[in-house]
């Protein structure tokens, strides 16, 4: 052993080092832990198989083409509230887009009707 090996900035450098090892393996041992509490909605819109041409239909015309753009919501000529652009918002926004996707090949190949309409 060497005077060298005790310094203060090899101490320093190490108890730095082990402290940013620590830090990263609690990190991943809490992001590993978390729950997605949207995932069983998730699964549901996943797992929906679209089967009638009227429910395809009216997935087609509910869910928009594009995400939305932020309103506002007046009453009176007074803004009660401003909505932000939803697709932000909205955690189930690409379980939304898959669902409308599926709706349209639904109509598009099993049902043969031309889906321009929607697009």
């Amino acid at each position: 052993m060497s005077v060298k090996d005790y310094t203060p900035s090899s101490i320093v450098s190490s108890s730095w080092v082990n402290n940013i090892q620590h830090k990263s393996s609690k990190a991943c041992f809490l992001s590993r832990k978390a729950i997605d509490l949207l995932k069983p909605i998730r699964n549901w819109l996943n797992n929906i198989t679209i089967k009638n041409p009227a429910i395809a239909h009216r997935i087609c015309a509910a869910i928009p083409t594009q995400c939305p753009f932020a309103r506002e919501v007046k009453l009176f000529g007074h803004t009660i509230f401003k909505i932000p652009p939803l697709c932000k918002l909205n955690p189930l926004y690409d379980e939304i887009v898959a669902l409308r996707f599926r709706a349209l090949c639904y109509l598009a190949d099993e049902c043969g009707e031309d889906v321009s309409s929607y697009c």
